[in-house]
């Protein structure tokens, strides 16, 4: 399941290049996951709430093409692999057809403790699997 979020560019985004800064697209890919888990009305708030927390484990970004003020943005975000405990996602930046960066992200679900554990069943996350 894919699901798309729209985002523009703010000016203040931008860095002395006049484009978007790099690390401001792991922002981005944050919000667009976080769009994602709303839309299929999972409980993040209650995850938290019972204890648990996902952490991002690894995260591979390839950029491709500038984006810059005011451009209108779309934020693919696919579930590639679920588990109980972890999981990839697989998230790709486009303005119209042009791929702007594309990403894996790898998380884990963790304890207030920081160690990896199982949420849950009402947390379950691979019911988000492909």
């Amino acid at each position: 399941m894919k699901h798309v979020t729209p985002l523009t560019v703010r000016p203040y985004e931008c860095d002395s290049y006049g484009h978007v800064n790099h690390a401001v697209y792991v922002n981005y890919l944050e919000h667009a996951r976080m769009q994602f888990l709303h839309a299929l009305g999972f409980d993040y708030k209650g995850l938290v709430a019972a204890g648990f927390f996902t952490v991002i484990s690894r995260l591979d970004i390839s950029y491709r093409s500038p984006a810059f003020a005011d451009d209108e943005l779309a934020i693919e975000t696919e579930p590639a692999e679920m588990r109980r405990v972890s999981g990839l996602f697989h998230q790709v930046i486009r303005r119209g057809e042009a791929v702007i960066a594309q990403a894996d992200i790898h998380w884990c679900v963790v304890d207030g403790n920081g160690r990896p554990a199982r949420p849950p069943e009402a947390y379950d996350l691979r019911r988000l699997a492909p």
